[in-house]
């Protein structure tokens, strides 16, 4: 695991500024891999729906940017960042990030589900920019043309792979966090971020006519109720309540050092069907009893339904569409 010193911030604005020399626009994390400033939209009532219009900093992957100045006032602001993120979807590169977690407690496969899907589609990946995560994933960093947004998504397209697209970030290669470092994959560090395959960007593309859910954000405060689940409503099918269950029990399920990804990857697929916020206080009195605490359990459902409703950040920390990052 990689040692946080006094060093690490310096190093962490030294990596991005030579990403944003390439033209890909980053911003300050924390260890936590969570945006490094706080929302100066913190505590309002009704929350803030800005995305940087104020001109302040604190609003996630929406102060990301290529100019070093203004990278460097970002870190100054941040003196304890360890890392820093870059944001998916933006000229010139329009990043779109191929997400490949590793869980064999799980029994998540997410580089051989890609393998099937591209046999099943007739598409290869190229050779591309690959970066090793702690936990033993990895993250492919591929280009999307102008006329196409890939939205973001947790597990939409296999178990395991995670999707960073429009208004999502990436950890970029040399950050440090709480469980280790984020590196380049070896032979990978000459290549440029490859196109995405066309029959890949169909699959990453919502169908004409979708939109997005525009769900809330589960509301921050103390709970006591049990780990249960009912449905999304009080005419909510039996099969809802049955899923929640299961995401109940795999976030019970986690040991220390996946408590927080298990909980995010729960929420996540909770607001993707529907009963997210039916959800919520169950899966934070599940993570509160694997050890999570409960301000991090709720800043990672915030992010969950944020990620998921294609949403930026209104309030809290901005944030990977400011939700958890890959």
């Amino acid at each position: 695991m990689a040692t946080i010193d006094r060093q690490t911030p310096t190093l962490a604005l030294a990596h991005a500024l030579a990403a944003a020399g390439r033209g890909l626009p980053v911003f300050p994390l924390s260890a936590t891999k969570l945006p490094a400033l706080r929302s100066p939209h913190r505590g309002e009532q009704p929350p803030a729906h800005c995305r940087g219009e104020c001109g302040l900093p604190g609003h996630g992957v929406h102060d990301a940017t290529t100019d070093p100045s203004a990278v460097r006032a970002l870190f100054a602001a941040a003196p304890r960042a360890t890392g820093y993120g870059i944001a998916c979807g933006r000229a010139p590169h329009r990043l779109i990030g191929i997400d490949l977690d590793v869980d064999p407690a799980y029994g998540s496969d997410a580089a051989g589900a890609l393998r099937q899907l591209a046999l099943q589609h007739l598409f290869t990946i190229p050779p591309t920019v690959t970066v090793l995560t702690p936990s033993g994933g990895r993250h492919l960093w591929l280009t999307g043309p102008a006329d196409a947004t890939v939205p973001n998504s947790a597990g939409r397209l296999a178990p395991g792979i995670d999707i960073r697209g429009s208004g999502g970030y990436l950890v970029g290669p040399g950050s440090v966090t709480a469980h280790g470092r984020y590196r380049l994959a070896p032979g990978t560090a000459h290549l440029t971020p490859a196109p995405c395959p066309r029959a890949l960007l169909r699959l990453l593309s919502p169908p004409p006519g979708r939109t997005a859910r525009t769900g809330t954000s589960p509301a921050s405060g103390t709970t006591s109720r049990p780990a249960t689940v009912t449905g999304s409503g009080p005419g909510a099918p039996a099969s809802a309540a049955r899923r929640g269950e299961g995401l109940v029990q795999f976030v019970l399920a986690a040991h220390e050092g996946q408590r927080n990804t298990r909980l995010f990857w729960a929420a996540c697929r909770a607001y993707e069907h529907g009963f997210g916020d039916a959800l919520a206080d169950a899966l934070t009195a599940a993570a509160v009893r694997t050890g999570l605490p409960e301000h991090e359990a709720r800043a990672a459902i915030a992010s969950a339904a944020r990620l998921t409703s294609g949403r930026g950040g209104e309030s809290g920390r901005g944030g990977e569409s400011d939700g958890t990052p890959a």
